[in-house]
C-alpha cells in the first residue's frame, strides 16, 4: 500500500503537479484498476492544497473523479453527498466545477433526484469573475 500521506506532502510541498508528478499519481492512483473512496478522497484533498494548480494537474484531476463517480454508470445519493462536499467547499462554484457537474449529468445513466436538487442549486452561482493580470 502506497504512503498517500507521505506523496500529498512531498507535492504540496513542490507547490505544483505536473508531467512527473502526473505519472506518479496515475500509477499510484491506478494500481489496481479502480480508484476508491481513500483515494478519491486523497486526491480532493491534494486538489485543495497545492498551490499552482496546472492545466495538465486539472484534466487529470476533473478526469479521475469523473470516472471514480461514474464508476458504476450512476450518481446516487451517496455519491451526490460526495459530490456536494466537493464543489461547495467554499461556498462558491468555480466555472471548472460547473463544468465538471454538467459533464457528470451527460454522461451517467442515471441520476438521483438528490444529484439533480445538487446540479440545480449549482447552476444558480454566478460565473468566476476573473481579471486578466497586467
Amino acid at each position: 500500500m502506497v504512503d498517500l500521506r507521505g506523496l500529498e506532502e512531498r507535492l504540496v510541498r513542490n507547490g505544483r503537479v505536473d508531467g512527473q508528478e502526473i505519472e506518479v499519481l496515475r500509477n499510484t492512483l491506478a494500481a489496481d484498476g479502480k480508484l476508491d473512496l481513500r483515494e478519491a478522497d486523497f486526491l480532493v484533498e491534494l486538489h485543495k492544497r497545492v498551490q499552482q494548480r496546472t492545466h495538465a494537474f486539472e484534466q487529470f484531476f476533473y478526469s479521475t473523479i469523473k470516472k471514480y463517480i461514474l464508476m458504476d454508470g450512476r450518481i446516487g445519493p451517496e455519491k451526490t453527498e460526495w459530490l456536494r462536499r466537493l464543489v461547495l467547499q467554499d461556498d462558491k462554484i468555480e466555472d471548472e466545477e460547473r463544468e465538471f457537474l454538467r459533464q457528470l449529468k451527460g454522461e451517467a445513466a442515471e441520476v438521483s433526484l438528490e444529484f439533480e436538487a445538487l446540479f440545480g442549486e449549482c447552476m444558480k452561482y454566478p460565473p468566476e469573475q476573473r481579471t486578466s493580470g497586467g
